[in-house]
């Protein structure tokens, strides 16, 4: 612990929180982060960049009337600066910027309070703020806000955002022309010359160290002379949309890191907030710690990462924090705290209740079943049930909630269809809460594993000239690039045909249903096939094929059964999905799930085929990721 108290600094159009480890110089009233001084080092910011290209909080967004994901980029600058705290054990300064009629279509209508606090003893700083839409306010989209640090790229060369995820990295300048190749679109980068010869022939695409939120608690940079970490910690992801399997950048080349809040990534428009004409909003996005560490001289500066992550652990335990002046960021004493056991019923694998091993359990907004995962304006507080399926949400703010769960292992989406009214301070059991997941009949057979991802599928290795090194021998092969052009190299004139009981879906199965390229370089559609024995055939029900899907990207299923060439298919799905996790080397995106009934006199005795076809053929991203797939026989009766 430093024995110096904290100190604020006014040095001209700037302000300085100090408290004898660190510095941390902001402009004002901008609030933009300039200079971080620690460990002898000036400043771990970028230099050669303008002061307002260097630590911010920005956000993208549109008119009410546009669709998409695209807006207008904007770094929020505060107009009016204020210390909202100042003692020897804290500092709080405040940097707002206001909103009013004349910054219609200029601004977005939002007022925005950020915030920056710094502890004594602590090192490193924290940063949250307060958006505000007041009533009378007119109409807009919010595509995306963040949190960005811009680092010394003469500095600060290892990445790390796992324990299997971290590595030496290429240079900003490596991404550039001549040195750079972009490929199939821009944030691909084929190094053909780089600086450091080492990376020469590799792939570099931010998207390759994408994360779950509920995976992305702590990631940075390591500068190895001096040894000296940059680190930035979320310890609770109620603040993030999406929920726990929403995904978002962390770290990329520049060396840039990022604290993602909102984003339309790997979800598309579906997760973008729409906010109309007099819709009173207010969200707290944060507290994020930045953390600074170094190593002692002669240590290896790699295991700054392993100090980071216990870091990571104290913050995440020491949440909600007690120290944000802010009225709007509740404290312990004013959430509540909720627990419960989940238990799983389906009658055709147990004659007993199931506990609901490794549910994620969560509050969210009222809504539909499932709904928590395109919800995106409000708060959401997720846990894990344990192996015998008890749960305990805690930190919820006040307010109205419905519970959602999914189960690893089952389909489907559970809702308590009972509203929560959490108050302040309060403690409430719900009991043994019961999900009786999609079940008509009995599992005649089933492709996958029910847990929305398409990971145990069959993932090849990738093409050789596009390569990035982390990923080779590596269990995420899916986040090389390119692997959506490895299905036509290994189906070149027919589509992949999986046969029950002889295939083997980890190395049968393709992990993503993508367009097929002709060659007039148009894209097609494709149909996959699923063949099958029937001893007999069951003539006074109906069975039912049960289709999880892990992700769509601007596609259509259609299923036929035993006829591949029939106009109407027996189920079409319209066109579904924006997540684009083919091309952003994600495993999965938006779940969804579909029921299809297959009328007995489609079928006979013997061979049976069912026809998946992804009939959309634009792109080469198009295209859907299986989760499961199940064929249930009509129910005993």
């Amino acid at each position: 612990m430093s024995p110096l108290g904290v100190q604020l600094l006014a040095q001209g159009r700037h302000v300085v929180m100090d408290n004898g480890i660190l510095k941390v110089t902001l402009s004002n009233p901008e609030g933009i982060v300039t200079g971080i001084e620690y460990n002898g080092i000036n400043n771990l910011l970028e230099v050669s960049n303008d002061e307002s290209n260097r630590g911010y909080w920005d956000l993208v967004w549109s008119s009410p009337t546009s669709t998409g994901t695209a807006g207008a980029f904007d770094v929020i600058k505060g107009t009016t600066f204020s210390v909202i705290v100042e003692n020897e054990e804290q500092v709080e300064l405040s940097f707002k910027r206001t909103w009013d009629a004349t910054l219609e279509g200029k601004q977005v209508p939002l007022n925005i309070d950020k915030r920056f606090i710094m502890c004594r003893g602590l090192s490193g700083f924290y940063s949250y703020a307060i958006y505000e839409h007041l009533g009378e306010w007119p109409a807009f989209n919010l595509d995306e806000t963040r949190i960005t640090f811009k680092l010394r790229k003469d500095k600060f060369h290892y990445m790390a955002m796992a324990d299997n995820r971290q590595r030496n990295m290429p240079l900003p300048d490596d991404r550039s022309p001549p040195r750079g190749q972009p490929l199939a679109y821009p944030e691909a980068v084929l190094l053909v010359n780089p600086i450091e010869t080492e990376f020469k022939g590799e792939v570099d695409d931010k998207y390759q160290y994408s994360c779950d939120n509920k995976d992305s608690s702590v990631h940075g940079w390591i500068c190895m002379d001096p040894g000296v970490g940059f680190w930035l910690i979320t310890p609770s992801n109620e603040f993030r949309s999406g929920g726990p399997v929403k995904q978002n950048l962390t770290s990329h080349v520049g060396p840039t890191t990022l604290a993602v809040f909102l984003s339309a990534h790997y979800s598309g428009e579906d997760l973008v907030p729409k906010f109309k004409a007099g819709e009173p909003w207010k969200k707290v996005f944060g507290p994020v710690f930045i953390y600074l560490n170094s190593a002692f001289y002669g240590d290896n500066p790699l295991t700054l990462w392993n100090d980071a992550k216990l870091q990571m652990l104290i913050e995440v335990q020491s949440w909600p924090y007690s120290f944000p002046a802010s009225a709007d960021f509740p404290k312990w004493e004013e959430r509540g705290y909720v627990s419960g056991r989940l238990l799983v019923r389906d009658r055709y694998i147990s004659d007993d209740y199931i506990p609901a091993k490794g549910a994620y359990v969560g509050f969210a907004p009222p809504g539909d079943v499932g709904s928590w995962q395109r919800e995106c304006k409000n708060y959401q507080f997720w846990s894990r049930a344990d192996d015998d399926g008890y749960f305990s949400v805690a930190n919820i703010h006040a307010g109205d909630y419905n519970i959602y769960a999914w189960v690893p292992g089952f389909i489907g989406d559970y809702r308590y269809d009972v509203v929560i009214t959490i108050t302040e301070g309060s403690y409430i059991d719900v009991g043994e809460l019961v999900y009786e997941p999609p079940r008509d009949g009995p599992t005649l057979w089933e492709i996958g594993i029910p847990d929305r991802s398409a990971a145990e599928f069959y993932v090849p290795d990738p093409n050789p000239r596009y390569i990035n090194k982390l990923y080779v021998d590596h269990p995420d092969k899916f986040r090389q690039y390119g692997q959506w052009e490895r299905y036509a190299e290994l189906y070149p004139d027919k589509d992949l045909v999986y046969t029950v009981g002889a295939s083997d879906y980890t190395k049968d199965w393709f992990f993503a249903q993508v367009t097929r390229k002709k060659d007039d370089k148009t894209y097609q559609g494709t149909t996959w096939q699923i063949k099958f024995t029937l001893d007999k055939v069951d003539k006074k029900g109906t069975y039912i094929l049960r289709v999880a899907l892990a992700s769509a990207t601007a596609s259509e299923l259609q299923v036929r059964v035993n006829n591949p060439n029939a106009n109407r298919p027996l189920f079409s799905s319209g066109l579904i999905g924006k997540d684009n996790s083919i091309a952003r080397h994600g495993i999965h995106g938006l779940y969804w799930l579909y029921s299809v009934n297959i009328p007995n006199t489609l079928l006979v005795e013997g061979d049976n085929t069912i026809f998946l076809t992804q009939s959309r053929g634009n792109s080469p991203f198009q295209g859907i990721m299986y989760d499961y797939i199940r064929l249930e026989c009509p129910p005993n009766v």
